[in-house]
């Protein structure tokens, strides 16, 4: 079973993850940064340092024969250490190298100098070790001049880096307690926004589990955020839809079980009826066969209007041409027109109808049914299925009594008929279904000639099936 991911866990992950890689890059260009900060500021005191041991030096002669004395104590260099965590080290040399005063083991610079040194001296600074510890040193080129001779001196300055890396280290955990507070609060701020956000579907969760198990009214949250209104929509329209199944299955359900309890009543009065020698056995025996066929009908055109239901919930019929459909039809009960001895006419237009073949057949079938049943023998029967715009018109036309106006208006509705000895009065209502599954209409009317009646018509009007938009052809590069 897979486990359900949070809401509040992805957003977490997916808000804090890059966050702490962006701060980790920051963080770590941030140390470089201000590493070199530092290191500037303490260059700086590197080249005081420097400046402060040239002034007590002093030359005899000039050039090449110059001799180079200095008097530095290392007292003087206790002023540029800014506590006891770093040393300082110097030395003074000749431009050639040789030693004047300071740290002999500390190397001579063998270095250059930048043609834009950062200050204005001929300073060069560079990274080193002495004694084993990593060292900053500053090489000063320092021309010294006097009345009595004149030449250049190399100053080197170095110090530890001790106290370098300790500020920067200050730096870095002051920056990264920061950053961790600025995580801590997005943290907080994503759980707080999402506990909000998730607030009305926690509601509608509440709501839907408070309702009965036969509630299906739809949902009504108006103060839901936009996001959730295509959820709710689609909610209520598959609530809506299982709603029209209930209603329809428990309509079936106790139509069912009415409307069979009368015939099966009637056939076991029969049977103890033939039982006990009531009735010659072959006029018993054609009495059960009537109510068995009733009974058979009647349970047939209930699974037909059931059938009516699924087919409406399985989405897009394919397209089914009614006029093929009907000919199919009227071929197949040709038996019955032949025994009534009816004058049959039929003409149809094509007429592509999106609608499953089932559908159709029924339709048709239950009208022509009820028309040849009602047609007395040897009058006119005739069909038409014409076209008119966008809509089917199917028309079938038979010479019987017609129907009453009131009886009329009752004859699509479940179980009523004007006989019902020989109907279960579901035809029509089957009909009726289909057509307003399909999104047609049907009606039944009297066709008068004077004040008389001549028959009646059944119209159906169905829409025909738009045609589809042909897929571009590509064009193939010659």
């Amino acid at each position: 079973m897979t486990r359900q991911r949070s809401l509040r866990r992805q957003l977490l992950l997916g808000i804090l993850l890059p966050t702490l890689l962006l701060i980790g890059v920051n963080t770590h260009s941030l140390y470089h940064q201000a590493l070199a900060a530092l290191n500037t500021a303490y260059d700086r005191t590197l080249l005081a340092s420097a400046k402060s041991i040239s002034e007590q030096l002093d030359v005899r002669g000039y050039d090449d024969a110059a001799e180079l004395r200095a008097t530095v104590p290392y007292s003087a260099l206790e002023a540029f250490e800014a506590d006891n965590q770093s040393r300082m080290f110097y030395r003074v040399s000749t431009l050639q190298g040789g030693l004047v005063s300071g740290f002999a083991e500390l190397p001579f610079w063998q270095g250059s100098i930048a043609q834009r040194p950062p200050y204005a001296a001929l300073v060069d600074f560079y990274n080193a070790r002495f004694r084993d510890r990593p060292v900053r040193v500053a090489a000063l080129l320092q021309p010294v001049a006097g009345p009595q001779g004149r030449t250049m001196a190399v100053i080197q300055v170095a110090e530890t880096l001790e106290l370098r890396h300790a500020a920067a280290l200050q730096i870095l955990w002051n920056t990264l307690v920061r950053q961790a507070l600025l995580l801590a609060m997005i943290a907080a701020i994503v759980v707080l926004v999402v506990q909000r956000a998730t607030l009305p579907v926690r509601r509608l969760s509440s709501e839907l589990q408070g309702r009965g198990a036969d509630d299906l009214s739809p949902i009504a949250a108006p103060a839901a955020p936009r996001e959730l209104q295509p959820l709710i929509d689609a909610t209520n329209a598959v609530m809506q839809r299982l709603s029209r199944l209930l209603a329809h299955q428990k309509r079936f359900v106790r139509d069912a079980s009415h409307q069979l309890r009368t015939p099966l009543a009637v056939l076991k009065t029969q049977v103890q009826s033939a039982l006990r020698g009531d009735l010659p056995p072959t006029q018993a025996l054609q009495e059960i066969g009537d109510t068995v066929e009733r009974a058979t009908q009647l349970a047939n055109q209930m699974l037909a209007l059931a059938k009516v239901e699924q087919l409406r919930q399985q989405g897009e019929p394919p397209v089914t041409r009614l006029d093929e459909v009907l000919r199919e039809v009227a071929l197949d009960l040709s038996p019955l027109i032949a025994q009534a001895n009816l004058d049959f006419g039929i003409s149809t237009d094509t007429a592509p109808i999106q609608a499953h073949a089932w559908m159709l057949r029924e339709l048709c079938r239950n009208l022509l049914h009820n028309a040849i049943r009602h047609a007395p023998p040897t009058t006119e029967l005739t069909v038409a299925l014409h076209t008119q715009g966008a809509q089917a018109l199917l028309t079938i036309a038979d010479a019987g009594p017609g129907v009453d106006d009131e009886l009329a208006a009752r004859l699509f509705e479940p179980f009523s008929a004007g006989d019902m000895r020989h109907s279960s009065g579901l035809g029509l209502a089957i009909c009726q279904e289909i057509v307003q599954a399909l999104g047609g209409n049907i009606a039944l009317g009297n066709r008068r000639q004077g004040g008389a009646i001549l028959g009646l018509d059944a119209v159906v009007r169905l829409p025909l099936a738009q045609p589809r938009e042909a897929a571009p052809v590509k064009k193939s590069r010659p």
